[in-house]
Order: structure tokens, then C-alpha cells, then sequence
């Protein structure tokens, strides 16, 4: 099918962009829209053939789970429950994180198709704060699964072209609402009982970092969540070779670990750029791009992750080197996307 994007930079424009994009979710197809984190590939929830168009458009495995968008809060109690034992914590993340990037794991209500779930008892669910997602949400009126617009373990999409080239001729509408806010997928978590305060573990790290949520409750220890290729997973972003560019790509922990064969050509994707790192002198590499030139601001860093991986990815090299960077705030989910990412070639 042709794939079509449509442009959303004016009013007329916009209003047609929305108009087009619900009449095509009310009809069972697939739309590829922006949040504030990247661009999802979205469809109605509670349509189980919409639904497996997400899957076959993305050659996903139906053990996947995926994340249900709401156009509202009030539309949370029809697609889950909220424990009396952690409602009050639940309670404070919404109004705190919600429209914005974070998803909660709850017990899903029975109008929750099975393949939206993997047939897993909880449900991901989150609001997204982008505008447009929001105006298409809001007129659809319904929950909108969308999990990120590319094939499945592949880098995910932070523009309307990067959703092309991944989907054209896939599906039949981008809508292009320029570049993302976050640039990662949204932090998710789940909340249990626990005394003296609520526990929380995150799930997939994300925008909303650990400082932040042990603000909340008491913050378990987070592990690699590494679930393997061929098993149903708590949540998506679980499996063990995800985020991956189709070069290789090898995360060092320190300069000495890379040593280049001759005749082998590489790239190397460097979180600030700087010589005193030990990075930038090892080899003549192809390309070196980036992430946050100079003091190495995470949220910068970000912003550009998927983006400088995706060029990266294009150069043709053999392997594509990242540096390792600080694993705090944003830090721990690029860190964890990196690992995935090696772990296709590990």
C-alpha cells in the first residue's frame, strides 16, 4: 500500500492530518503518529484485528506486549484496576506524571484483547502529552495501542522520515508532527504493596528516572530485565535484542576494551565528544557523531540517541562503537538500550 505522511505545521492542516488519521483508526487500519517520546504505530486497543495489523506491519512476536494510550484519565477504569493496596501511590504518579512519559503495569479489565497484552493479567497504560496525539486520542475516543512505528527490535523512530523508512508501504499514514520531546520510550513501572512505604520497580527505564520516582515510594532494585527472544515478556522493551541498527554495534566499558582489526572500517558514537574520554584517538574512524557535545547533558544526550544511531547506521561501516556513559537519570536507560542493542551481536 502507499504510505502517505501528512503534514500537521498549520491549523487547516493539522485539523485534516487528525481528521484523516481517526477516520482511519475507526475503520480497523494502523496510523503512525507522535508522542512526546518517539513516533507509534497506532491502532484502536480494543479491536483485536486493528491490533494485529500493529503486529504484522511491524513483524512483532505476539509474546510482546504492548502499551495502550488513553485519551483521559477517566477512561483508565475501563481498561484496568487499581488495587486498593496501592491506590493512593498510583493516585500521586498520575496527577504528577500524567499526560507525560510514563507508563504503569495494573490488572487488566476483561475488554483488554488478549493480544494486546500477550495474555499477560496486567495491561501497560499511560497518556501521552503530545499535542496531536492527544487531538487524535481525544476525537477517537477510545484506547489507542501504539507501540514505536518500526520494525520490530529495530532503532526506534523520532521523526516522520525515520518512521518511512522503516514502514513505507506498510501502512498507510504518517503524521508528522516533526521531532520528538524525549527521544526515549516512556519509563515503566509497577507498583506493589509494602510497608512502610509502597515498592516500585521500573520495568524499562525511560524519561522519568529512578531520582525521581523514589520520591514515590520505595525504589527495588532495578535489574536487567534481559528476557529471551522466544518468551512472553512483562512489558515491552524486554527482549534481549532490541534497539538494534543493522550494522553491529559494540558498547565499550573503557578505551582499552577496542582494538581494531585492519581492514575493518567503524564508527563510533561518542557521548560528549571529548579527548581526555581515550576515545577519539583509537582508531580513524569513518564517522564519529556526538550525543551531547562538551559537558555531556543526558537529557541531551536523549534527544539524540535514536537519531545518531539511525545515521550511524547508514554509513556502511562493520561495526558501530559507543562509549559508555553515566548511568544515572536518563543516563540508566540509554545505557540499558546500548546493551540491548550489543546483545543482537554479543
Amino acid at each position: 500500500m502507499p504510505t502517505t505522511i501528512l503534514p500537521t505545521d498549520q491549523p487547516p492542516l493539522l485539523h485534516h492530518a487528525v481528521e484523516e488519521a481517526v477516520r482511519l483508526l475507526q475503520a480497523g487500519e494502523v496510523v503512525a503518529l507522535p508522542t512526546e517520546t518517539v513516533y507509534g504505530l497506532a491502532a484502536d486497543a480494543l479491536n483485536p484485528a486493528a491490533v494485529a495489523k500493529v503486529f504484522e506491519a511491524k513483524e512483532r512476536p505476539s509474546f510482546d506486549p504492548l502499551i495502550v494510550h488513553l485519551p483521559d484519565r477517566k477512561m483508565l477504569e475501563t481498561v484496568a484496576d487499581i488495587p486498593e493496596d496501592v491506590h493512593k501511590t498510583i493516585m500521586r504518579l498520575i496527577e504528577r506524571y500524567w499526560p507525560g512519559p510514563l507508563t504503569l503495569l495494573l490488572p487488566k479489565k476483561a475488554c483488554v484483547p488478549d493480544i494486546v497484552t500477550a495474555g499477560l493479567p496486567t495491561v501497560a497504560v499511560r497518556i501521552s502529552s503530545h499535542p496531536i496525539f492527544k487531538r487524535v486520542a481525544t476525537a477517537l475516543n477510545k484506547p489507542i495501542a501504539a507501540p514505536s512505528a518500526n520494525r520490530f527490535g529495530a532503532i526506534s523512530p523520532t521523526s516522520a522520515n525515520a518512521v518511512l523508512a522503516e514502514l513505507d508501504g506498510r501502512i498507510p499514514l504518517i503524521l508528522d508532527g516533526g521531532a520528538c520531546l524525549h527521544g526515549l520510550e516512556s519509563t515503566i513501572i509497577k507498583v506493589e504493596p509494602g510497608s512502610p512505604k509502597n515498592m516500585i520497580t521500573i520495568v524499562r527505564p525511560g524519561p522519568i528516572t529512578p531520582e525521581e520516582l523514589k520520591l514515590y515510594g520505595r525504589l527495588q532494585r532495578m535489574t536487567r530485565n534481559v528476557v529471551d527472544d522466544a518468551t512472553a515478556s512483562e512489558a515491552p522493551g524486554q527482549l534481549a535484542s532490541h534497539y538494534a541498527p543493522r550494522t553491529p554495534l559494540r558498547l565499550l566499558s573503557k578505551p582499552s576494551d577496542f582494538i581494531p582489526v585492519e581492514g575493518k572500517t567503524y564508527a563510533l558514537m561518542s557521548y560528549r565528544g571529548e579527548e581526555k574520554d581515550g576515545y577519539l584517538d583509537l582508531t580513524d574512524w569513518k564517522e564519529i557523531m556526538i550525543l551531547s557535545p562538551g559537558n555531556g547533558k543526558l537529557p541531551e544526550a536523549a534527544v539524540r540517541f535514536f537519531y545518531v544511531m539511525r545515521e550511524l547506521d547508514k554509513l556502511g561501516v562493520d561495526e558501530i562503537i559507543a562509549e559508555p556513559m553515566l548511568e544515572h537519570g536518563m543516563g540508566v536507560a540509554m545505557m540499558d538500550k546500548l546493551r540491548r542493542a550489543s546483545t543482537r551481536t554479543a
